[in-house]
């Protein structure tokens, strides 16, 4: 277990993900040595590639640094909110909020989520050059260590040593924070999924040449302008927008048209269009639409026009056919009711005459009441397509007001909160109506409130993962004079309040209001040196499952064998020992106080008798002796001789 990840980590260097990538992809390429044979490379590359040597690079103070944290693996533990999580509302729940360090929570979560995860939105610190973003890391290397591991000089390793350590808000201190947590975000994406990340002016630049090197410059989604009307200084440039960068994991798997909620729309008039087409005719047909649209005039607020006819019932306002700025096609329309000619365009019509009477023919030409309106061209509900739009407007002070809703009680809890209406309106454009949504910057839990209301209108099944550091709040700040200490305190307050709200205003919606809590803790430092001097042969070690907690250890092998999070495993008991199953494995965590021969018989009938197949038996190496563990060897030998189908392995971990 931790004293594995140690060993491991002691060993991390940067490049290591990518070159374990080209040994499987291109094994001939490495010599006996393990050398990488550059040009044997350039043999296997489809023929007519095209190779450069011109690309620009994109260096920094640090970068060699941050992709060497990439190769590395948490050492926490993932502790979880026993008395939170028991609550009735939260038993059942698959929405999921960590208390930790995001670099943490992400290395946990690409062993159950990788390539899993369909969109992730985050707000990332805004490197501003005041005490809103520092960088302090938990990594205690040496100057030496760090030189030899990144080779480098020392005086360079003590540079970057010190950007780490000394709380540095640099352009490279902020790149080398984001650079490892956006490499593991990738990881958690599927093929089609997307990262939408929050930005100003102050990174913007280097968070684009960021993400170009980790999804590439070719998956760049777009760019988005949220105008907010936060600065209006009339001495310079009034700022009023910020940025949303989109990246996806591979642009080819994208849908060519992202769906948005007024697609839904389009789709419930089609459907209602063709439902009073057979019920009605004439007049009776357009009194029954009005009467329809009347009625749900709330739902339809994303179409500008609503003019019913015939065609697929109802069209969604018109559209010019006249010709802009240029000398176009002159001929006579004749009105149907009074006629006569009807007003001509200055510049003419864009369609020749041909083409502009089988509109007429088709009844796709919108006439005025007389001839003296300029006609138009319907625009019908089937063929309408609402793009994403680059920009939108959204009130920068609306994350403030709804906070205020839900805490009265306070002046202002949370300084500059993003709205629920971003997150809503970046997923309106997505077919996704179940799975995650990650926010490993959770902050004040905008992300989390903004799924449950979506869930709330559409019935669907999203699910919000937020991560959030315990950061303690400041002294003089309203949460803390709320009575909060840490940020994410707050945060999951949010998400209680907003959850009530909710249902207090929708009693009959019966979706997933609840969340478990984990927190992710580090080992006692007195456990830790024990576990970096402990030998399994050699050492007869004074640890215990109580120095790490069972429910600890049993959900981090859970999350890291990829059950996530969630899902729970079985009790099973053997003899008057307890273990613990979760399909393909069994957990013997307990001590072996209790495991004797009547639990090494049990285990064998079930073996034999039950449904019972798990192929991983993983035991707590702190609780089990030598003795146990060969006793169990030999007697799945004998099992596996018996049955040849069956495949058993023992992973002791420490």
């Amino acid at each position: 277990m931790i004293k594995d990840i140690i060993g491991r980590n002691a060993e991390a260097a940067a490049g290591q993900k990518e070159i374990k990538v080209l040994k499987e992809y291109f094994p001939q390429c490495f010599n006996a040595d393990g050398e990488f044979d550059i040009e044997a490379f350039k043999a296997a590359l489809p023929e007519g590639t095209t190779l450069t040597d011109e690309t620009s690079g994109f260096n920094w103070l640090g970068k060699n640094y941050a992709r060497m944290l990439t190769n590395m693996d948490t050492t926490t533990l993932i502790r979880p909110d026993e008395e939170h999580n028991a609550k009735p509302e939260n038993r059942d729940s698959k929405n999921i909020y960590i208390s930790g360090d995001n670099l943490d929570a992400l290395q946990h979560l690409v062993k159950s989520y990788g390539e899993k995860v369909k969109v992730i939105y985050i707000d990332p610190p805004y490197n501003t050059g005041d005490d809103g973003f520092v960088y302090n890391d938990k990594f205690n290397f040496t100057a030496d260590d760090l030189a030899k591991r990144l080779d480098v000089s020392r005086e360079r390793a003590e540079r970057i040593l010190s950007m780490t350590r000394r709380g540095s808000a640099s352009h490279a201190a902020w790149l080398t924070f984001m650079l490892p947590r956006l490499s593991f975000a990738r990881d958690l994406l599927t093929d089609d999924g997307v990262i939408f990340i929050s930005i100003d002016d102050n990174e913007q630049a280097n968070l684009k040449k960021l993400c170009d090197e980790v999804f590439g410059e070719e998956n760049l989604v777009g760019q988005i302008i949220w105008k907010n009307a936060t600065d209006n200084n009339p001495t310079n440039i009034a700022i009023e927008h910020e940025y949303i960068l989109c990246y996806t994991k591979n642009k080819e798997s994208l849908e060519p048209i992202w769906k948005s909620k007024d697609s839904d729309i389009k789709d419930i008039l089609i459907q209602k269009g063709k439902d009073l087409n057979k019920q009605y005719k004439g007049d009776a047909l357009q009194n029954a639409w009005k009467k329809w649209y009347r009625d749900h005039k709330s739902q339809l607020e994303a179409f500008s026009d609503y003019k019913f006819i015939d065609k697929d019932g109802v069209y969604t306002g018109s559209r010019s056919v006249h010709n802009p700025g240029k000398e176009g096609y002159h001929y006579d329309i004749i009105h149907p009711i009074t006629g006569k000619p009807c007003t001509e365009p200055l510049r003419g019509y864009r369609f020749p005459e041909l083409s502009m009477k089988r509109l007429i023919d088709e009844g796709k030409i919108l006439f005025g009441d007389n001839e003296k309106k300029l006609v138009e061209i319907k625009l019908y509900a089937s063929e309408y397509q609402d793009k994403f739009s680059s920009v939108f407007n959204l009130d920068g002070r609306a994350g403030a007001n709804e906070l205020a809703a839900l805490f009265p009680e306070v002046t202002q809890i949370f300084k500059n909160p993003k709205c629920t209406g971003i997150i809503e309106h970046l997923l309106s454009f997505m077919n996704l109506n179940d799975g995650y949504i990650v926010d490993f910057f959770g902050g004040s839990s905008t992300t989390a409130q903004a799924i449950m209301q979506m869930n709330q209108k559409d019935g669907g099944e999203r699910r919000f993962l937020i991560v959030q550091w315990p950061e303690e709040c400041k002294p003089d700040s309203e949460a803390a004079k709320a009575g909060y200490k840490t940020i994410d305190e707050v945060g999951m307050e949010r998400i209680k309040r907003a959850a009530k709200k909710i249902k207090e205003a929708n009693p009959l919606f019966a979706g997933d209001l609840g969340f478990k809590h984990f927190v992710l803790e580090e080992p006692k430092e007195n456990a830790l040196l024990q576990m970096e001097t402990f030998n399994p042969i050699t050492t007869i070690s004074s640890l215990t499952i109580d120095d790490f907690g069972l429910e600890a250890v049993l959900r981090t092998w859970l999350v890291a064998d990829g059950y996530g999070f969630t899902e729970d495993a079985e009790e099973v008991t053997l003899g008057r020992y307890k273990a613990y199953w979760k399909d393909n494995h069994l957990y013997m965590i307990n001590p072996d106080k209790d495991f004797d021969a009547n639990s090494i018989a049990a285990l064998m009938d079930k073996y034999n008798g039950e449904p019972f197949s798990p192929q991983n038996i993983v035991i707590f190496g702190y609780s089990f002796g030598f003795t146990h563990c060969e006793e169990l060897q030999k007697n799945l030998r004998t099992l596996k001789e018996g049955n040849k189908t069956l495949t058993v392995n023992i992973d002791v971990r420490y």
